[in-house]
């Protein structure tokens, strides 16, 4: 996607052939930063710290991040190692154990002198191949998108977003913003709800930047906006990411999903959700039950960035001094409150049978 008129992914090789750079998202929407990251270290602090983040976005940079320890280290200790650390970083998004088990595969039984290139094309592999899943689940999203404006018959077609699940949260296309891109390129007429997406503001600061820099008109609100837009008729369609689908079809994303999917039944708008076939867990059914909801630092909700009129970035404090905060990242929104599951293999329903006609291999494994 496009920074300033350039083409950018979120994650690339350096001009070395060995370290790997990263946008630190951290720095956005104030400055445009890129970061190289050299070590094994480097790569769990970046994922850690939400430099990277978004599901498949943090499966491509531990994939990357197994390159780096291979290249210090190619024991299969090292390897162990790696993944396990790799893997403590964040424990919501399936991607990131999906990516760790694919490298993990990809290696363990080459002799230690092979893996370093093994490992290099494997993750060039799981980045390529984000890209091509969300291309073509955006594919299948825009069609969703035009047979709605179709129906409606407005001048331009309104969808609500919550979070940022765009070219940010991936290598590149984005998995739910990826039908707004494909449907704006294609010449519809369409406008995206951006909800800030407290606490950190991802909505804010990472999709409407992203939108902007694309030319896709947006509007931002406040988190509890949407309910009252879909009241007033002013949203046709949600779409939203998510880090962990089960196999029946319930969907772990950024905290205040569910509530906007509660809304959309109440109001009559189709909420979809967008997702690259590894956001899957084929070993879990009960989303509620099961996917472990990860609880960051309080400071995230008592303290914010932002521009001062000299141009200079600080961050303040917002909170009673000594107030305790409670900070859950995600919650989970039943399968019967979706419908449907846009990927790259089509739309289906949010079931264990939907899922099952279109991934019948995966599923079947597991």
């Amino acid at each position: 996607m496009r920074v300033s008129g350039k083409s950018y992914r979120t994650i690339w090789i350096g001009d070395d052939g060995r370290s790997v750079d990263i946008i630190d998202q951290t720095k956005l929407p104030h400055r445009f930063v890129i970061v190289t990251l050299r070590t094994l270290d480097d790569a769990a602090r970046a994922i850690k710290t939400m430099q990277v983040r978004g599901a498949p976005l943090i499966g491509a940079a531990a994939a990357y991040g197994v390159c780096l320890a291979v290249a210090a280290d190619a024991s299969d200790e090292g390897l162990d190692r790696a993944h396990d650390i790799l893997l403590a970083t964040r424990p919501t998004a399936v991607n990131l154990r999906w990516a760790l088990d694919e490298m993990r595969s990809a290696l363990r039984n080459l002799p230690r002198e092979a893996r370093l290139a093994a490992a290099y094309r494997r993750a060039a592999e799981i980045a390529d191949e984000d890209v091509a899943a969300n291309a073509a689940l955006g594919e299948n999203g825009a069609k969703i998108l035009r047979d709605i404006a179709a129906a409606k018959k407005t001048e331009r077609l309104n969808v609500l977003t919550h979070c940022n699940a765009g070219w940010l949260a991936a290598v590149d296309w984005g998995t739910a913003l990826a039908p707004v891109y494909k449907a704006h390129e294609s010449g519809l007429p369409i406008h995206v709800w951006v909800d800030e997406t407290r606490p950190r503001n991802q909505g804010m600061s990472l999709t409407a930047w992203e939108l902007g820099q694309h030319g896709v008109p947006h509007t931002v609100i406040a988190d509890n906006v949407g309910g009252h837009l879909m009241q007033h008729g002013m949203i046709d369609v949600v779409i939203v990411g998510t880090d962990r689908t089960t196999a029946r079809g319930d969907v772990c994303n950024k905290i205040g999903t569910y509530l906007k999917a509660l809304a959309a039944k109440d109001n009559n708008v189709p909420f979809y959700v967008a997702l690259p076939s590894p956001s899957i867990d084929w070993t879990l059914q009960d989303g509620i039950r099961d996917i472990p909801i990860e609880e960051r630092g309080g400071e995230e909700l008592s303290r914010i960035s932002g521009r001062l009129p000299d141009g200079s970035v600080v961050e303040i404090d917002i909170a009673p001094e000594g107030s305790p905060m409670a900070n859950y990242a995600f919650d989970v929104t039943p399968a019967h409150l979706v419908s449907g599951l846009i990927t790259e293999r089509g739309v289906c329903a949010a079931s264990a049978d939907g899922l099952r006609g279109l991934f019948p291999d995966r599923a079947r494994k597991e």
